[in-house]
């Protein structure tokens, strides 16, 4: 009886939860120009922001955060597209919480010094 109570407890403190938050064809915390007329699709790139969690969350992620890493992975970056915003729940009384953003980058060729970007 201990040893299941104890698989059953270990099982608890291990388990998380990642909720899919929203599902969006462009989005960008930068500002652009939409008329460039150059854009590029980029790879596939991921942004989190966490906050650690000790009985109580030591801090508050957000979802712009977690976005700017994301697009910020590319200097010739203006934004993502085809995009999956994630809540991250891996925590009981340890663990973390936040925030991931997936998204193929948007590449602007008129910016200084990426009109050769590959």
């Amino acid at each position: 009886m201990k040893k299941i109570l104890a698989v059953a407890l270990g099982a608890l403190l291990l388990s998380g939860c990642t909720v899919r938050v929203a599902d969006m064809t462009v989005g960008s915390t930068k500002n652009y120009n939409l008329n460039a007329g150059k854009f590029e699709k980029g790879a596939r790139v991921t942004g989190e922001d966490k906050a650690p969690i000790v009985i109580f969350p030591l801090g508050i992620p957000n979802v712009k955060t977690a976005m700017d890493r994301a697009i910020e992975k590319d200097k010739c970056a203006v934004g993502l597209s085809d995009v999956v915003i994630s809540q991250l729940n891996h925590a009981f009384i340890f663990g973390t919480f936040g925030f991931r953003v997936e998204g193929n980058l948007i590449i602007d060729k008129t910016m200084a010094g990426c009109e050769n970007h590959v």
